[in-house]
């Protein structure tokens, strides 16, 4: 459940209009940019490979956000003061990637306590 809110939250961050107060919000945290793209991406990618029951599936679910990424930042260009970033895009993907990493021995830990 709390991957389908994070993965809502993601989708209305990255399709809200730069003048929205959602961006304002985000703006006021003072994070870099890629650095959150990472750590969304991140969250997404490992929540599935450590919480799904059928290990295969929960990666699958983790390495498929990396579309999820790709088709927010094509969604950018629709949204007005949005622009498509390839930096994005690899942030996504750099935190997709080190999610299905991190996951892996994460599941494997907590099968054995």
């Amino acid at each position: 459940a709390f991957w389908a809110v994070l993965i809502c939250c993601v989708v209305v961050g990255s399709l809200s209009p730069a003048a929205s107060p959602v961006m304002a919000a985000v703006g006021r945290l003072r994070i870099n940019d890629k650095v959150m793209h990472f750590c969304a991406y991140l969250a997404l990618s490992l929540l599935p490979v450590v919480g799904f029951k059928d290990r295969r599936a929960g990666l699958k679910a983790g390495l498929s956000m990396f579309l999820l990424g790709i088709l927010m930042e094509a969604g950018q260009h629709f949204s007005p003061g949005r622009a498509v970033e390839l930096g994005d895009v690899l942030a996504n993907g750099a935190g997709v990637t080190c999610g299905a990493l991190l996951g892996q021995p994460i599941r494997t830990l907590l099968a054995v306590l």
